[in-house]
């Protein structure tokens, strides 16, 4: 004989999923986010009502409040780790004027096409345009996927069976096991090393040129230093070797930045003599995540005609990015890098007392902040920042929005230099959220 389920069962009451389904919300969002996507918060919130965390009558209720903002997994983040280049928050948030040129290029656009003759066009022309206009002590330019494909190019077209002068110093690891020489030993090139870990020469570089050189490379230690007895040799002190210069910046910084003094630019690079610099451009530029090469023009443009060159090509959302980033206002990022630590202890203190009111542990504490994205290293940015207790940073962490800040002594800091200041009633209605 069939087990008849209790009455009092609730599990009785779950609606079935075409039934949840057909709700108008869950209707309207499928169209959103596909269909896949709602059944399956549907499917999860009616397992939370079979195990008794929620009543069958909220499961659509749930299932709506569970659905993402957008088809992608991702989800935003506010940075209040005050890292304001944070790797692991995607590094440079974009400014309006390049998220509306993504939008218009997430479209069919002009690319790759002359709408005056109807004809095929360089791709990606009016990015090189201005960054030429940014940068003038450049020839040409050329933009790839990322920092480290910009290298990667320069290596297997002008060093791939070849050798690569480099200090010793300079054999960096960029970050998540990717090492300088491991990069440039699978382009087919050789390094030779020069110099010591902490002093080399330009005599160094002198004695190791030979016909076997392709060029010599320059690498701006971005994420540690090296104090005390110390030496480097300056790209002017190389330029007069015979051998093309390649100076790898990293941070993207196309000119000085006075806030920054020891970190390099494309603009002083090749004023100095260098012949190539390569850099990223989602660190100091603030804009994607994407690669720019920039100098002399016979050498950039045996990069872009380098058979690898098409498979480290950027696509029109990050070309589009890019321009706008160039040409563009401010940046969050040299917003926030320029931000008065003045106007950041007024907000701090003003979000502190609005949390005290409602009832949390709130207070205003004075702060360091960082550049991060392995850039500007040593630098300190004073700051300003809530101090909460520290069982608030997980669920703070968790919650919608999503806050992420930092666990320093046993607190919870809430760094206001990486966060906007629209941002800062998002900031306390989270943190509210969670103490109630």
């Amino acid at each position: 004989m069939e087990q008849q389920v209790p009455p009092a069962d609730g599990r009785r009451r779950i609606a079935r999923t075409d039934v949840l389904l057909a709700d108008p919300r869950l209707v309207e969002a499928a169209g959103r986010l596909g269909r896949g996507v709602v059944k399956a918060a549907v499917v999860a919130a009616q397992g939370r009502a079979r195990a008794g965390e929620i009543a069958p009558e909220t499961v659509a209720d749930a299932a709506v409040e569970s659905l993402p903002p957008t088809a992608s997994g991702l989800r935003p983040v506010i940075n209040a780790t005050g890292v304001l280049l944070h790797t692991n928050l995607g590094r440079a948030p974009l400014s309006d004027a390049a998220r509306d040129a993504v939008a218009v290029a997430s479209g069919a656009t002009d690319v790759e096409l002359d709408l005056d003759t109807g004809r095929r066009a360089r791709r990606g022309r009016s990015v090189l345009a201005a960054l030429l206009e940014r940068v003038p002590q450049a020839e040409a330019a050329h933009v790839v996927n990322n920092g480290a494909a910009a290298l990667l190019l320069a290596a297997t077209t002008l060093a791939a069976g070849r050798e690569i002068v480099i200090s010793r110093g300079e054999m960096v690891e960029i970050g998540d096991g990717f090492r300088i020489p491991e990069l440039l030993a699978a382009t087919g090139a050789r390094l030779r090393e020069v110099g010591t870990t902490n002093r080399t020469s330009a005599d160094d570089y002198a004695a190791a040129i030979g016909d076997e050189t392709g060029f010599i490379l320059k690498v701006h230690p971005s994420n540690f230093l090296v104090t005390g007895f110390t030496k480097g040799t300056d790209v002017a002190e190389l330029t007069g070797l015979g051998v093309p210069v390649v100076a790898d910046i990293g941070s993207g910084l196309l000119a000085p930045e006075p806030l920054l003094p020891d970190e390099p630019d494309a603009a002083s690079m090749l004023k100095g003599g260098a012949h190539l610099v390569t850099s990223s451009g989602d660190k100091l530029l603030g804009g994607p995540q994407c690669g720019i090469v920039l100098g002399r023009e016979d050498l950039v443009r045996r990069l872009a005609r380098h058979p690898l060159a098409r498979a480290l090509r950027v696509g029109k959302l990050t070309l589009a990015a890019l321009e706008a980033t160039v040409r563009g206002p401010r940046t969050p990022t040299d917003e926030t890098l320029h931000a008065d630590v003045d106007v950041l202890r007024e907000r701090a203190e003003r979000l502190a007392a609005r949390l005290r009111d409602g009832g949390v542990d709130a207070r205003f504490v004075e702060s360091e902040a960082a550049v991060g994205g392995g850039g500007a290293p040593g630098v300190v940015l004073p700051s300003a920042a809530v101090s909460l207790p520290e069982p608030f940073a997980a669920p703070l962490r968790r919650g919608t929005p999503a806050v992420m800040g930092r666990v320093d002594d046993g607190r919870c800091l809430l760094d206001l230099r990486s966060v906007r200041p629209d941002q800062d009633d998002a900031v306390a209605g989270a943190v509210l959220g969670v103490g109630a």
